[in-house]
């Protein structure tokens, strides 16, 4: 846990079920998975869990199950039938659920819904106010309270909030059809960790969030606000030890029994889903009526146990996806039927665990094809039941489980030939290959299991917070410039590195027009009049536009980010050994980009290129600068280049090209008893490394920097300069 401040979970459902016997409140654990794995977090010291009860509770009788709650360390957040209506059933399961799923034709975009579900997600928001202090963390699962995170951190900035969504994240193409879509987006990026269940569904969001927000991308990084979010992928699992331990249960061992016994002589196959569209419970079973058209030697000899858990089929979606289901089956049981068997035995309705154990250990087929899936925890429940090592799992690309049990026999879901040719394969697979894939199988659901997924989430969520606060940088407010002044007074040999761009003067979209003005001159001559002071100009700009605009004035001067130099009172110099070879081949992708992006232009140098994007549509810059970064990553690596995106710029040079070795370079056994620098940039970072601690760097612009302070804006920048000089 996190030091001894308290953990918060945030989720639409408690853990509990609370039912009404006789006029009183009954409560009952859930069995769910996410439950068990959390009960070693909210049942801790002062941690709690806060969700909706799962009924409507009279105002009268609302503090009668909030105190029967607070021995169990749950807090409810009480909801109305309406809200219900329109939050959960209407905006988390009519629009967010469809379009997660991929299948858009099924949303209705209501602006109820969203108005409803704006204001829940305020309740929840409430709740959490009044349970959470600063630096307590809060953990908020699943689609929806996507805009929890934001409404949390905007009034308790300084608490770490993880969230993790439970169902996949769609691509960009099909997120931005929700109308909210940037709202939801932000409400996400309030979070410190956003975890999801594949690599996938990472890629689709840091793509959604780098298109629908100003955030900056950088790897699986994303700056927000001048704050860190950290996009990952944490795989759940299962409570593997619970499921084994079942098979040797009393109850279980008599379902089994009977179960065999009824069945002696066929191949069992399993399916066990909850009602829903997104499961492919139509096709799955088109693939065995196809089986059982084409291959009619398996009549008699296959028997297909069909579970379906009712839900929501009150809906009209549902109803008909149930009606469609009875008439499939009838159908294929009338048609292939014999006087002694049945291909399909269908359920409609749940089962006590023990039972589904019974089931689990005892088929020899589990076929799980949804056509999406966040995770699929029964393919890992059916894994975990395999105590002999037999049995083949059938599973679909499209379920996140696949990702990890990849010995499995894989099927595209929309391929019933694909499937039914998998179940053939499962039926006629010899023992020792069943027993080669389940127990490599096995060996990963009993490792990555539900605890270690907990502890990894809230391993990262610390290490979020350290490296988010391991690059804060303090803002230099009037002590610190004080301090720096005073410093800078007694001293006697000062070196003083300044960036040029977004540093001593503001950004200009035509380059060529950021020309320095007559206050600038002014400052850098009062600096550089004063002979213990060394001002070095260390700009990415080429060196013939420093000698045009500070050759008249006492400076040495670096360019182009170091490929050039320039000593007081002495010539440019090149860096020795640098090639411009590789400029053609860059130069030639980076036009077919500019072809097609209104606004950016290439600035060519001696060493080093820049695609500028200043003046693009807002939106279709960064998306350019995204597709050159991964266009050209590895050719970059390939030939010893660098690639430095910055602001509103990428910049392409020599490895050897870098600010901070020419600062180096500079101070290279000299030691002056004051060194100062300030950067506004990626490339002034490695100033900020290379200089000793006792220096004082300023990053210019964002609090997020390897610097010691940070300076609003160029304004700040020149004011205190003249300070200095007073």
């Amino acid at each position: 846990m996190l030091t001894n401040n308290k953990t918060i979970i945030l989720s639409n459902r408690l853990p509990v079920k609370i039912t009404e016997q006789n006029g009183e409140y009954i409560l009952r654990s859930s069995e769910g998975g996410l439950a068990t794995g959390l009960g070693s977090v909210y049942k801790q010291g002062n941690n709690v869990w806060i969700g909706w009860p799962g009924i409507d509770v009279p105002k009268e009788r609302q503090g009668e199950v909030k105190k029967l709650l607070a021995s169990l360390n749950l807090i409810p957040v009480f909801l109305t039938t309406d809200e219900i209506n329109l939050y959960y059933e209407g905006f988390s399961n009519e629009i967010l659920w469809p379009v997660f799923h991929y299948l858009t034709t099924y949303a209705n975009f209501e602006q109820d819904y969203w108005d409803s579900y704006k204001s829940v997600n305020e309740k929840f928001k409430d709740a959490a106010i009044e349970a959470v202090n600063d630096g307590d963390t809060i953990w908020i699962h699943d689609y929806q309270l996507l805009l929890l995170p934001c409404l949390i951190r905007r009034e308790k900035p300084l608490v770490t909030i993880g969230f993790f969504q439970h169902i996949p994240f769609p691509s960009y193409e099909i997120f931005r059809l929700i109308p909210w879509r940037e709202e939801l987006i932000s409400g996400m990026l309030g979070a410190d960790l956003l975890g999801f269940h594949t690599f996938d569904d990472v890629r689709h969001f840091l793509s959604a969030a780098s298109r629908l927000s100003t955030s900056k991308l950088s790897d699986n990084v994303i700056i927000h606000k001048d704050r860190q979010v950290v996009v990952e992928a944490f795989p759940m699992g299962i409570d593997a030890d619970k499921f084994e331990e079942l098979t040797k249960h009393a109850k279980v061992a008599k379902h089994s029994a009977s179960f065999k016994a009824s069945q002696k002589g066929l191949k069992i196959i399993l399916t066990i889903d909850r009602l829903d569209y997104s499961k492919g419970i139509i096709q799955r079973l088109q693939a065995l009526e196809l089986l059982l058209q084409l291959h009619p030697e398996y009549k008699e000899k296959i028997a297909l146990y069909m579970i379906v858990v009712p839900s929501r089929d009150t809906v009209p979606k549902y109803k008909e996806l149930r009606d469609h289901i009875d008439q499939l089956v009838g159908n294929i049981n009338a048609r292939f039927r014999t006087i002694d068997w049945v291909p399909i035995h269908y359920f409609y309705r749940s089962f006590s665990v023990e039972f589904l154990s019974a089931l689990y250990s005892t088929a020899d087929i589990c076929l799980v094809t949804p056509m999406r899936d966040g995770m699929n925890l029964v393919s890992k429940e059916y894994v975990a039941s395999r105590t002999n090592n037999d049995g083949v799992l059938v599973l679909s690309e499209m379920a996140g489980a696949s990702k990890e049990l990849n010995d499995a026999l894989i099927v595209n879901p929309n391929n019933i030939g694909d499937i039914m040719r998998a179940i053939v394969r499962a039926i006629d697979m010899p023992i020792e290959e069943q027993n080669a894939r389940m127990s490599s199988m096995r060996h990963i659901v009993k490792k990555f299991n539900i605890h270690l997924w907990v502890k990894n989430f809230m391993d990262k969520l610390k290490e979020v917070k350290q490296l988010q606060e391991s690059l804060l940088t303090k803002h230099a407010v009037q002590p610190v410039k004080d301090q720096i002044a005073v410093d800078y007074k007694k001293s006697k040999d000062r070196y003083i590195f300044l960036d040029y761009d977004g540093t001593l003067v503001g950004f200009h979209g035509d380059i060529d027009k950021a020309s320095p003005d007559q206050e600038l001159y002014d400052i850098l001559n009062k600096l550089s009049s004063d002979p213990a002071n060394r001002v070095i100009l260390i700009s990415g700009r080429r060196y013939q536009t420093l000698q045009q605009w500070f050759g008249h004035l006492n400076l040495d001067m670096i360019a182009e980010h170091g490929a050039w130099q320039k000593q007081l009172n002495e010539e440019w110099k090149a860096l020795p050994l640098l090639t411009d070879k590789w400029k053609q081949e860059v130069k030639a992708v980076l036009d077919t980009y500019t072809d097609r992006t209104p606004g950016s232009f290439i600035e060519e140098k001696s060493y080093s290129l820049v695609w500028h994007y200043r003046k693009v549509e807002k939106g279709l810059g960064e998306l350019r600068a995204n597709e050159i970064i991964n266009h050209l990553r590895l050719f970059i690596a390939d030939k010893g280049l660098q690639m430095m995106p910055g602001n509103k710029v990428i910049e392409f040079k020599n490895i050897e090209v870098n600010k901070g070795k020419a600062a180096q370079n500079w101070l290279y056994n000299q030691n002056p008893d004051f060194i100062i620098a300030l950067g506004d940039d990626h490339t002034d970072e490695d100033i900020f490394k290379a200089l000793p601690p006792e220096a004082y760097t300023i990053k210019v612009g964002s609090n997020i920097s390897a610097a010691r302070y940070y300076l609003r804006d160029f304004k700040e920048v020149r004011e205190m300069l003249r300070s200095l000089t007073n």
